[in-house]
């Protein structure tokens, strides 16, 4: 009965190559449609010499296949096939669910870098309750946490959260608090917040400072809250010299 089916030469991945020209010598390049092709080996190779089947005289490196002695000019390469591993099938379009990927089987290098994932990697964040004081003009840390991106691409967001008042040891002065990304300052001013005196006690009332920084890093980074005020001579308290209130630094990595 004869064969019904799709055609022979779709069921399986067998490859046929440009049939080889001989010249004496033992050594020879081997083409697909006049393009070198490499093999997957030497035992994937059915070769025909003079009607003569060769396999297993013979061996390849790269696309040059090599005999184990001279093959006369007068010899004819009858045909090359090559066999792969497995049936050539196209995947239909959506054909691949979710229930068929293995957990965790998508990396992050896989996913378009293009898209926007928008997801949490970590989360650190310290609280102080108390009063921190501060004689410097120039901005001296008060309290710091450190955080190790997960990648270069990663944003971290800064968020802290002042205390209800600060103390101030002259009433006519301003003290000022800043975010540092170790040595640098990476709020503006627009982003300082500064510290009015308030009656007698010299008390006024902080604001948080919230902040979207890109330090482009893989290593631990110290973020630090800092303070200063405006002259020599005066004492500045975070918090609040008799009434210590609680503050918080909270960090967190913005996956790219």
């Amino acid at each position: 009965m004869a064969y019904i089916g799709r055609g022979t030469e779709s069921i399986s991945n067998v490859e046929v190559l440009d049939n080889l020209t001989f010249d004496g010598s033992a050594s020879y390049t081997l083409q697909k449609s006049s393009v070198n092709f490499v093999p997957s080996s030497a035992n994937n190779l059915l070769i025909s010499i003079s009607g003569v089947v060769q396999q297993g005289n013979f061996s390849v490196s790269g696309s040059t296949i090599t005999f184990d002695t001279t093959v006369s000019a007068s010899d004819t390469c009858d045909w090359i096939l090559h066999y792969g591993t497995g049936l050539i099938t196209t995947v239909a379009d959506g054909a691949i669910t979710e229930a068929k990927l293995g957990n965790n089987a998508v990396t992050a290098s896989k996913i378009d870098s293009s898209v926007a994932l928008g997801k949490i990697g970590q989360v650190v964040s310290t609280t102080y309750s108390g009063a921190l004081g501060t004689t410097s003009t120039s901005y001296s840390s008060i309290f710091s946490l450190s955080i190790t991106p997960s990648a270069t691409s990663s944003k971290i967001l800064i968020t802290h959260s002042a205390p209800s008042n600060v103390e101030l040891s002259n009433t006519t002065n301003l003290g000022h608090i800043a975010i540092f990304r170790d040595s640098t300052n990476i709020t503006t001013s627009g982003h300082n917040s500064s510290f009015a005196t308030y009656k007698t006690l010299s008390r006024g009332y902080g604001s948080g400072i919230t902040v979207l920084d890109s330090p482009s890093s893989l290593s631990a980074i110290s973020y630090s809250v800092r303070g200063k005020t405006d002259n020599t001579g005066l004492t500045f308290y975070y918090g609040s010299s008799g009434q210590p209130r609680m503050m918080s630094l909270t960090l967190m990595e913005v996956l790219a």
